[in-house]
């Protein structure tokens, strides 16, 4: 799961970061609080939620509206769980469908070869 990411490549300076949102069958109705203690709950997640947003529609948050029209691979969200790996020079490196186990060699393969770009040179 995400918070196995954040544990894994922590060390590393690797964040994992949560935007609750309501937009898909009622979902994530509660507040904060609420998504949190359940997010600790069913999935051990111990990293960084932020306020529910909306991550489509009219109301989109602006970090939806910039992850959905880079080039990388634009289009609406698809569905809650939807993962963005972000470089640490602020481009997006990758994204992954919903379905998609944050655990999937895909995934890590990308972190990995992110965090290797990301390294100082010696």
């Amino acid at each position: 799961m995400l918070a196995g990411l954040e544990k894994r490549y922590g060390p590393k300076r690797f964040r994992v970061l949560g935007f609750p949102c309501n937009d898909f069958a009622n979902e994530e109705p509660g507040d904060l609080p609420e998504i949190a203690a359940f997010c600790r709950r069913e999935y051990g997640a111990t990293y960084q939620l932020f306020d529910k947003v909306h991550c489509v529609g009219r109301e989109i948050h602006p970090i939806y509206h910039w992850l959905t029209t880079q080039p990388l691979k634009p289009g609406k969200v698809e569905w809650n769980f939807a993962k963005f790996l972000i470089g640490r020079d602020g481009t997006l490196v990758g994204r992954w469908a919903p379905a998609t186990d944050p655990d999937s060699r895909l995934i890590r393969n990308a972190i990995d070869q992110a965090l290797k770009e990301a390294a100082p040179r010696e």
